[in-house]
């Protein structure tokens, strides 16, 4: 196990382990508890009463978060005809269709996000094994196999994000960065969860939300309260 620094651990003794925080002073104590010199991101991670083994309880989605994660996505959309000019008129970074197969095939992996129209997908089928493993091949599931290519490029580019619970059961999302403050990252944290609590399967029993963390990149985590946040979802 690594060792923790001393600024971290300086940062965790000013914090209750064991306490659920509500969401606005847990985020307040986040960002009072940052020593990074950099623009940190802010993570978190849900704890699911769901059994990912089986297929009806696999939650995955995607939220557009209101006011995006900071990161700016690089997307690229393979599409023919007049879908690539509107790829491009909505701000993808790249649009085609064979030449990007081959930029590729050749190890180009300049993007971070990959849509298709569905009359690609044999063509982006070819080139599977090599976009898979980094998630980035499209998937009807997300919204990124669309002939709609325009707004899902403009979705992305405003702060789309992908997730999916993973073999123990726990969500991971970037919702945003340090110096967004505190109420663009506490609506941004109810976008999520919000979102998380309407894919609740119907066949997962007992407690859904079990336990919701919040950390910075450098920084400790922190317990959120699950009751509250269901209760702030309701009126969000």
């Amino acid at each position: 196990m690594a060792k923790k620094g001393k600024q971290y651990k300086n940062s965790a003794a000013q914090l209750d382990p064991v306490k659920a925080y509500n969401l606005e002073e847990a985020v307040t104590l986040a960002l009072q508890s940052k020593f990074a010199k950099f623009d940190e991101s802010v993570d978190l991670a849900l704890n699911l009463g769901v059994d990912p083994r089986h297929a009806e309880q696999m939650v995955r989605s995607s939220v557009v978060l209101p006011n995006g994660t900071g990161k700016t996505e690089r997307v690229l959309v393979f599409a023919k005809g007049e879908k690539v000019q509107e790829a491009l008129d909505a701000g993808a970074d790249y649009a085609g269709g064979d030449e990007l197969l081959e930029k590729i095939q050749g190890g180009w992996l300049e993007f971070d996000k990959t849509i298709a129209t569905p009359d690609m997908m044999g063509t982006v089928g070819k080139i599977g094994k090599i976009l898979g493993p980094r998630n980035l091949m499209p998937n009807a599931k997300l919204g990124t196999v669309t002939f709609d290519v325009g707004r899902v490029v403009k979705e992305i580019k405003s702060g789309k994000v992908d997730f999916k619970v993973d073999k123990a059961g726990v969500l991971h999302c970037m919702v945003g960065k340090s110096s967004f403050g505190t109420e663009k990252l506490q609506e941004n944290i109810l976008a999520f969860v919000d979102k998380v609590i309407q894919l609740k399967p119907s066949s997962s029993k007992g407690v859904y939300l079990k336990a919701i963390f919040l950390s910075t990149t450098m920084g400790p985590g922190l317990r959120l309260d699950p009751m509250e946040l269901r209760v702030l979802c309701k009126h969000a």
